[in-house]
């Protein structure tokens, strides 16, 4: 194209823009109105120049790929209609109509490329309003789309989501038959493979697979639609997507995965999982949230060239809430679909569009990596909502598989998989991109919060059961050779009830009225424990200094009291204590508390607890020591002085800065959306002043600690560090009464956890769904499921792991690692933390080499042994077992469940591979084996899947680096 020519289309586009839609504006030149908010007709003039420039500008897109074979006729239809304008001062429809027909000779080539114009409406599940707007959200939108689809026959609307259909089952009944009929007639496609349009990277593993194992089944059932037909997970908003992602979809049967965030690279590609493993995605090129207008077609001929195809996908439908396409959307696709020069408008799905490019999946481009980082204050905004998501994931994993167990100890026992599901979807409507990620409103976290009560009262109910039907059916009998006699006047049974609950524990209630006590220990990760676990004793009327503690081969323990004292509770007395359990994998021991008899008495009272310190005074030297570790503290304000690994007696955290300690950092505030987006650190203030130690237990053998307070701003924080026996692992568990308010336009406050080391580590090892990664450091927060690891260059030695029970974003730089705890953004909520936050903090010395080892201390951490009480009875059980083990280096357990359908007997145990290596794995049971089969997430058996092979009480099969896999194992009755 000559330059004069372009100069003349210049000219008449300052007074004849191209495109419906100016946006809101309304725009005025020599007396020519243009507006954004009218529907074009012929009897409009800027229809006819707004159809004419925007063909010429398409057509001149089409010369660029074909090599400006077509200058000829451009130069002529825009001199013709430059000096008609000049003339005019307008454009007419007579002078568009006439430059038409100049431009006619591309009118083939024009229509050899195509739009395909998918209608959606982008439907936030509680964002900036409560959950009773969201209904109505729905209910309206698909009122006012099923009502364009009566009037217009070749009209199609797609919608994702599961809770938009449940929606629909739950407020109208009648509509959602309406909805049925269209699905049916293939004009209303289903999108949703997930129960929300969740956050990808924050959720764990097993979370990810019942966002798509409750959607199909639910999905399948209520609309009456083939579960296999829904390969699509549509997350156009989602912030961020974690490397994983391909592995479970591929594993669910979807093929197909569309977003609009977190990647800038290729719009159309193979993404593919770290096991090679892939699906095709398509990251729009624009905006999922748009109207129609001709602008849509000038960017076509260079974007199908480049990704040799012949249709581009405009996905259209305006609002983030609700509303979806217009009736002006609908009237311009089948107007400009008639204009000469301009590409095929159609009206389609994004099944339709994704099948064509699978046609074409041979040449797609190959993406392998986390699409990340966008919106990285969502990893710590609304901090309660990520807690309620850690505890509900952690109540829920512990439940089933317990409950699992139950069950196939006796068929008289039925698993509660409905009641599963209903916890489940709470969990996952809750993991939505805009309540889970924190970037929503007081209202939106008011009933997510109601949503998780539901869910634990769910969770701990049917654990409690579940503990309470396995510690039935062990035999305690035998326990103690005298007869056991019934106090009657004890208030002991029943005591404590709610007890615990509180702090997300299971019931700690007694059962028991006699002078022995008897308490069995859960472990619910797949390899044995030695851990330290809390116990409870209700209205015991024995000597505390007497106290004997046996395991189940009657070998007497150490233990430590926390109470030397009664504590009250709702009319009942209680005091706790410390032992150093052993538990086998997924199973229990047993324990026996007494009062020490003459027997006994050969031992000391320093090997059956700890006495109190001498009453000597000594100086102000706060030191923590194991077998593991030597932390030394500053006796000023408790920051960490120095922190040894005594295997390679090397110094852990850096000497010239003040380590493991809180900061108040005062962000930049000045941007809108604080809750997304983390400022930049203006301000930095160590919290190190006004420290008040209120507790210290340094001579304890079972767990040492310091308890302290100190008070900042308007705030306090209650801190307590504790290191156990046999622990590498150093614990804050912090309570904070935060009172701090972020200003807006200026400033957010954050509270933040600090530790600088004595080596610099290059990478940082993180936890994700389904694996680890590696990451470079940062100056900015980047999401883990649990932990940050500073890998130490040095083979040899130790790295720290950072790791917490409730907190997602970590930032991790040079020497630095740091965790965000609280963020008091200022919009859209102007008060999402004021309250008191109880959290779990560790500091752990860790061997970098596995990655499984990482995950499985992070499970510990994460998943505290559960103490439960006990009776004296007969039963077949013996005193500890573990119902089953896994034999592997490299793979990691996410989930033990019975299965949705025809549960008798059955079991699934989902398992995914982390260290990248084949590898042999090894499962026994405690039951025996009559068969197994590997099943896909949807719990359907592949036959392609036959390399599992199985005798007596043992399972074995092989798996690929980095595969998930699901096995469904069936045990003789």
């Amino acid at each position: 194209m000559m330059n004069i020519e372009k100069f003349k289309l210049k000219e008449i586009k300052k007074q004849n823009p191209a495109g419906y839609w100016v946006k809101d504006e309304i725009i005025r030149n020599k007396d020519i109105l243009f507006s954004g908010t009218l529907l074009g007709s012929q009897s409009q003039s800027w229809y006819w120049s707004n159809r004419i420039i925007s063909q010429i500008e398409y057509a001149m897109e089409l010369n660029k790929i074909f090599d400006a074979n077509y200058n000829k006729i451009l130069n002529s239809a825009i001199d013709f209609l430059y000096e008609n304008y000049r003339k005019e001062k307008s454009i007419t429809k007579t002078v568009a109509l006439e430059t038409e027909k100049l431009l006619l000779p591309l009118s083939q080539i024009s229509k050899s490329f195509k739009i395909l114009c998918v209608a959606h409406a982008h439907i936030d599940m509680n964002w900036m309003w409560r959950y009773d707007e969201t209904v109505s959200v729905v209910l309206e939108t698909f009122r006012t789309v099923l009502k364009l689809m009566s009037e217009y026959p070749k009209f199609k609307f797609s919608q994702s989501q599961a809770s938009v259909y449940k929606i629909l089952e739950e407020f109208d009944l009648e509509m959602l038959e309406e909805v049925k009929k269209r699905i049916k007639e293939g004009k209303l496609e289903v999108t949703a493979s997930t129960w929300v349009e969740h956050d990808k990277n924050m959720p764990g593993s097993e979370s990810m697979v019942r966002q798509i194992l409750y959607t199909k089944q639910y999905l399948s059932k209520i609309l009456e639609i083939d579960s296999e037909s829904l390969q699509i997970d549509f997350e156009p908003d989602t912030f961020g997507h974690s490397i994983n992602i391909p592995e479970l979809l591929f594993n669910a049967g979807i093929k197909y995965y569309y977003h609009c965030r977190g990647y800038k690279g290729y719009n159309i590609y193979k993404w593919l999982a770290p096991s090679g493993n892939y699906i095709i995605a398509y990251n729009e090129p624009f905006w999922y949230n748009s109207p129609i207008d001709s602008s849509a077609a000038i960017n076509v001929p260079h974007f199908c060239t480049k990704y040799n195809i012949d249709t581009m996908l405009k996905v259209y439908g305006i609002g983030d809430h609700g509303g979806g396409p217009t009736r002006r959307d609908i009237e311009r696709i089948i107007d400009m679909n008639d204009w000469p020069v301009f590409p095929e408008f159609r009206f389609g799905t994004y099944h339709e569009y994704f099948s064509l490019l699978d046609k074409n999946s041979s040449n797609m481009q190959e993406v392998k990596k986390e699409l990340n980082f966008v919106f990285t204050g969502c990893y710590t905004s609304q901090s309660k909502l990520k807690q309620a998501n850690r505890i509900s994931e952690k109540t829920l994993n512990e439940a089933e598989m317990f409950s699992t167990f139950s069950c196939l100890l006796t068929s008289s026992s039925k698993y509660p998989s409905l009641d599963f599901s209903k916890a489940w979807e709470n969990v996952l409507f809750n993991q939505f991109h805009d309540i889970l990620p924190g970037s929503c409103t007081g209202g939106s976290q008011e009933y997510a919060m109601g949503l998780f009560q539901k869910t634990m009262a769910i969770t701990n109910t049917h654990l409690s059961y579940a503990l309470r039907h396995i510690t039935g059916r062990i035999d305690t009998e035998g326990i103690f050779q005298q007869n056991k006699k019934v106090n009657k006047e004890s208030i002991s049974e029943g005591a404590g009830a709610g007890y615990g609950v509180e702090n997300f524990k299971v019931i700690q209630s007694e059962q028991n009225s006699e002078k022995e006590r008897i308490f069995h220990v859960f472990n619910s990760a797949t390899f044995i424990r030695r851990e330290v676990v809390e116990i409870t004793i209700w209205d015991w009327d024995g000597d505390l200094e007497k106290i004997i503690i046996k395991n189940e081969k009657g070998k007497i323990i150490t233990h430590q009291l926390i109470d030397r004292t009664f504590q009250s509770y709702w009319g009942h007395n209680y005091f706790r204590l410390l032992i150093n359990a052993e538990v086998p994998s997924c199973g229990y021991s047993t324990y026996i508390m007494s009062e020490m008899e003459e027997n006994d008495l050969e031992f000391s009272k320093e090997e059956m607890f700890n006495v109190l310190a001498p009453r000597i005074e000594k100086p102000d030297e706060f030191i923590m020591e194991n077998e593991y570790i030597k932390v030394t503290f500053d006796s000023k304000n408790l920051s960490i002085n120095s922190l040894i690994d005594k295997e390679n007696n090397q110094e852990i955290v850096d000497k010239s800065h003040p380590s493991g300690i809180f900061r108040l950092i005062e962000e930049e505030g000045k941007h809108e959306g604080t809750a997304w987006v983390v400022g930049r650190y203006m301000n930095i203030k160590n919290l190190l002043n006004d420290i008040k130690v209120k507790d210290v237990c340094l001579d304890e053998n079972i767990s040492k600690s310091i308890t302290y307070e100190l008070s900042f701003m308007n705030s306090l924080l209650k801190i307590k560090i504790s290191l156990d026996q046999d622990s590498p692992t150093l614990t804050y568990d912090v309570q904070c009464e935060w009172k701090e308010f972020g200003k807006v336009g200026e400033s957010v406050p954050q509270l933040n956890f600090f530790l600088p080391l004595s080596y610099s580590p290059i990478t940082f090892k993180y936890d994700v769904p389904f694996g680890v990664i590696e990451r470079k450091g940062a100056n900015m927060d980047v999401p883990a499921n649990s932990f940050a690891v500073g890998v130490n260059q040095k083979a040899d030695n130790k790295s720290v792991m950072l790791v917490t029970n409730s907190k997602y974003g970590f930032r991790c730089n040079n020497n630095v690692m740091s965790v965000s705890l609280i963020r008091s953004s200022t919009d859209p909520d102007p008060y999402p933390e004021v309250g008191s936050h109880k959290f779990r903090l560790g500091i752990s010395l860790v061997n970098v080499i596995s990655n499984k080892d990482l995950i499985d201390k992070a499970y510990t951490f994460n998943h505290p042994l559960n103490s439960f009480y006990g009776t004296f009875h007969k039963g077949t059980l013996p005193l500890s077992k573990g119902f089953m083990s896994l034999k592997s280096k490299n793979v990691v357990v996410s989930g033990i469940k019975m299965p949705e359908k025809n549960s008798f007997n059955r079991l699934i145990i989902r398992l995914y591979e982390v260290n990248g290596e084949e590898e042999n794995v090894e499962l026994s049971f405690f039951w025996k084996v009559k068969n197994a089969y590997m099943i896909d997430i949807n719990e359907k058996i592949m036959p392609e899947r036959n390399d599992i092979s199985f005798i007596n009480n043992n399972v074995s099969f092989k798996t690929k680096p980095y595969f998930l896999s699901s096995l469904l194992v069936e045990f003789d009755n």
